[in-house]
């Protein structure tokens, strides 16, 4: 029987290692459904509830797998519903491969049914590899460039095919003029190590050796280099500040992590940049010079493997391109170990009182639940070899600050382009990547009603071939838009405007019953502990549905008492519930000045 386009392709993806495809049918890949038919599902076609959700999905695979995820959709709406989820990737360095429909070649340039210039519609966010395959023989060469570039360039790259030409017989490449062959997936794609020139890791080795006051920032560009950050901490007396997406990098509970940094940042690690003379930046692009230090107190390096990043967020003497491994192990034994300790002790003597703040702070009482301490009690209890998925909204503030990683400990969100939505999707990806481990998704309400309602049947649907089916969703519940309503409020001067801020009230548990999950709706802070150990014992998947105060302030780390004072002058103009917000505010700024306990 004669191989179809459609068949070659499945069967290459198999050859790559690809053991599901997270899409959603259309008649623009009819021809590739029905490949995956014959060959038995194999990959799995993973169906999602909508084309973005796809590709959120292949994006969380991949964050945490380390592998690339596939996502695939038929012509016109479904390639463009694409779109947001593949500029996550672009944005968060991730490799995803889009294999994306197009209308029949003979209908092309005819203002066709879902006919769209696909090539001018990726053409950007799939900047670093696309292609129109418009004979079978352009294939494998041009899916597998798509693999190997996603995997070398850590980026989303699509691969367009017309509906017609996935039904038509494969013919391979052959040896002759304009014909282009590949070499098999087995052949691999193995980056080579980048290591930068020895007398430039002197240089920076001298500038850390100069330094009395060392800090240390990590991005997820870091995470090979986990034991290598931290020989150079202990070394240099050194403290370590996390941008968001390298919030798993290293345990919470090393005395001299100061957690996260910018807005959504720790007091730590504000003042570990405030006060530091000398910075080492590795793995990270975290854009907010405002909490690096002042650009004339501080020396600085950085270590990067892409050299079009680096140098770019602060005024580096020396800039390393290079492996962070690589290039840390070929640094470490040029640093000398400074005997002075005291900034190291004031670093530690931070962070202890810091944890102390937060747990104050997630015990306040509010109404009716603080959500700070959804994430703290998730926190006493959340298995070392958990997987957590954060949203974008003020739920965001507490994953950043009140989750302590440790253990095998993974987590990431949209980082970059910090859209709404993922959080669900994220979780579902994880699962695929590591079906024996248990994923929590923490999303606010506002996402749930976006997107992560509808994927509650896509978790039904499929938890029962993981190993482990824990996948447990909280919704943080307070019928607003809450991260923007506080910055309408702290950086507008402006109060609540209920017709944008307000949402439409719904049960989150009933709504997640009915689909099928376990569910219990919790409006007490006394039931929260109970809810969380109910929800990591289950069975199946469980969704908690946490009625949250919305005035619990997600303070940043520099926030003054003045600013505060600015802040609810602002919202007593007319905001709805400006008194109960200016006193949630009080407590939790209040909790910062409370003397540390020292064990």
């Amino acid at each position: 029987m004669t191989q179809q386009v459609a068949d070659h392709i499945v069967r290459r993806l198999r050859e790559w290692g690809v053991e599901q495809v997270f899409g959603y049918p259309g008649d623009g890949i009819n021809g590739l459904v029905a490949a995956f038919g014959r060959a038995d599902n194999k990959p799995a076609f993973i169906q999602a509830r909508h084309e973005e959700m796809a590709a959120f999905q292949a994006t969380g695979f991949a964050k945490f797998s380390g592998k690339v995820g596939v996502c695939t959709a038929t012509s016109g709406p479904g390639a463009i519903h694409l779109l947001n989820g593949l500029y996550d990737a672009k944005l968060d360095h991730v490799p995803v491969v889009a294999i994306v429909g197009q209308t029949a070649r003979s209908a092309m340039g005819g203002s066709y049914q879902q006919e769209v210039d696909l090539q001018s519609l990726f053409k950007d966010v799939a900047a670093d590899y696309l292609v129109e395959v418009n004979v079978s023989s352009q294939l494998p060469n041009a899916l597998d460039r798509a693999f190997r570039t996603a995997l070398t360039r850590h980026a989303p790259t699509a691969v367009i095919i017309p509906s017609d030409l996935q039904e038509e017989p494969y013919a391979p490449p052959t040896h002759a003029f304009k014909q282009v062959p590949s070499s098999p997936p087995a052949a691999g794609t193995t980056a080579a190590t980048v290591i930068p020139p020895r007398a430039e890791i002197q240089h920076a080795a001298e500038i850390i050796n100069a330094g009395s006051r060392v800090a240390i920032l990590i991005g997820q560009g870091a995470r090979s280099a986990a034991d290598e950050v931290v020989q150079v901490a202990e070394l240099t007396g050194a403290g370590i500040a996390k941008a968001l997406l390298g919030k798993d990098v290293l345990s919470d509970d090393l005395p001299f992590v100061t957690g996260p940094i910018g807005l959504l940042g720790s007091r730590p690690s504000y003042e570990l940049m405030r006060d530091c003379d000398t910075l080492l930046i590795v793995g990270s692009n975290f854009p907010y010079t405002q909490f690096m230090p002042e650009f004339d107190h501080a020396r600085a390096v950085q270590i990067d493997l892409d050299g079009t990043m680096i140098g770019m967020r602060y005024p580096t003497e020396v800039n390393l391109v290079g492996d962070a491994k690589a290039t840390l192990a070929e640094l470490i034994p040029m640093l000398e170990r400074k005997p002075d300790r005291s900034w190291r002790e004031v670093i530690e003597d931070n962070v202890s009182h810091w944890w102390q703040t937060v747990e104050r702070q997630s015990m306040l009482e509010a109404d009716p639940v603080n959500p700070m301490r959804v994430v703290w009690e998730l926190s006493q209890r959340i298995p070392d070899d958990a997987i957590v998925t954060a949203d974008s909204g003020s739920s965001t503030n507490w994953y950043a600050r009140c989750l302590r990683f440790r253990g095998r400990m993974r987590g990431s969100l949209s980082g970059t382009l910090a859209t709404m939505g993922p959080g669900v999707p994220y979780a579902i990806g994880a699962k695929f990547a590591h079906p024996d481990r248990p994923a929590i998704a923490l999303v606010g309400d506002g996402a749930m009603q976006m997107n992560g309602l509808a994927e509650l049947l896509t978790i039904a649907r499929y938890y029962s071939s993981w190993a482990d089916p824990r996948l447990i969703v909280c919704v943080f519940h307070n019928n607003d838009l809450n991260q923007v309503t506080w910055e309408l409020r702290a950086m507008g001067g402006a109060p609540k405007f209920e017709e944008s801020q307000t949402l439409p009230d719904v049960s989150y548990a009933d709504i997640a019953r009915v689909a099928g999950l376990a569910a219990i709706a919790v409006d007490s802070p006394h039931q929260l502990g109970e809810a969380w150990d109910s929800a990591l014992r289950a069975d199946r998947p469980f969704l908690l549905d946490v009625r949250c105060d919305p005035e619990v302030p997600p303070i940043p780390p520099h926030a003054t008492w003045e600013q505060m004072k600015d802040t609810a002058e602002a919202v007593l103009r007319g905001d709805p519930d400006a008194w109960h917000l200016m006193v949630q505010g009080a407590k939790t700024k209040a909790q910062e000045f409370i003397p540390a306990h020292h064990k």
